[in-house]
């Protein structure tokens, strides 16, 4: 893996410290190498003053440093301080975020703090829509709803991508094309701008420093529809919450991300948009793993070859119940 090759981390390490001269910043023990994973790597960098984080992703996911530069030019309350960035070759180095969310609930148990997390990740959205044109033209992919009926039929000729799934399964997908595009259509009509969207935003993407939130790992993010990201928030939040992924219990969060948007659209309109949105979102999780996996090296993409099938099937899911 190209991640823990000699000679790679070798010019890692030489441009971490180059940034670190340029910062200020003396070196205060070895670098680390927490985080390794097929698509991405961090390294912990000791300083003078505290933890810095180096990042890289894969090219495929390389956008994350124009993302995190856009974000920290609008809202630099909103995502840890970033300090240095190469955006050839994808590579970013922040400041300390401070703590996951996710170790903090485990000790509080608090999952109302969510209802304080979601309004201020949809005001990050709505700042960040001015940015849409440059976002799409650093490679952050593309899920706007006037593409995704053709990245849906897209899907339906990806054999490879679609392997595990039954006949059956294929040719109910099939049938939805009309009604996906119809959708699309008709979450458009309400006029809520495109931006970006996290795809992947739950307790262990959140954390918690000097009181503020802050929003990081950005490499599985798109330029959509907003309301999308709520499908992995709420699966995540209900499966800490031991509850069924529609229980009412959930509302309470959806209503607390929705309730910064009625700038645009009474709250009425809003709930009305807000299932199509869901049933969109489950499609655009699933092109997000698609384009994951097609990079990935053998063995690993054998090993999430259910990766793309097991989204389709939540698709058709959605679909039947609603």
């Amino acid at each position: 893996m190209l991640w823990t090759e000699p000679d790679w981390l070798e010019s890692v390490h030489d441009w971490i410290r180059s940034q670190l001269e340029r910062l200020g910043l003396e070196p205060a023990g070895e670098i680390e190498q927490p985080h390794v994973r097929p698509w991405s790597t961090v390294l912990r960098v000791p300083t003078d003053d505290g933890d810095v984080w180096f990042k890289a992703n894969m090219p495929t996911q390389a956008f994350e440093v124009a993302v995190v530069e856009t974000l920290a030019a609008r809202r630099p309350d909103l995502v840890p301080t970033l300090l240095a960035t190469d955006l050839e070759r994808g590579w970013m180095l922040q400041g300390d975020g401070g703590t996951r969310l996710r170790e903090i609930l485990e000790e509080t148990g608090d999952f109302d703090v969510w209802v304080e997390i979601l309004p201020l990740y949809a005001e990050l959205q709505m700042d960040v829509a001015a940015d849409r044109g440059r976002l799409l033209a650093a490679g952050v992919p593309d899920r706007l709803l006037a593409s995704l009926p053709r990245q849906f039929e897209e899907v339906l000729t990806d054999a490879e991508a679609l392997e595990t799934l039954t006949q059956d399964e294929r040719r109910h997908l099939a049938a939805l094309a009309p009604r996906i595009e119809a959708e699309c259509r008709q979450l458009a009509d309400y006029g809520l701008p495109e931006t970006i969207q996290h795809d992947d935003l739950h307790d262990g993407q959140v954390f918690v420093r000097d009181g503020r939130f802050l929003f990081f790992d950005w490499g599985d993010a798109c330029v959509s529809h907003p309301f999308y990201t709520l499908v992995v928030t709420l699966a995540v939040l209900a499966y800490r919450l031991e509850l069924d992924h529609d229980a009412p219990e959930l509302d309470r969060f959806r209503d607390a991300y929705l309730e910064p948007w009625t700038r645009f659209r009474p709250r009425s309109e809003l709930e009305q948009a807000y299932p199509l949105a869901y049933r969109l979102g489950v499609l655009c999780r699933g092109l997000t793993w698609r384009s994951v996996v097609a990079v990935l090296p053998q063995p690993l993409r054998d090993d999430e070859a259910d990766a793309v099938p097991e989204r389709m099937r939540m698709l058709l899911d959605v679909y039947e119940a609603a």
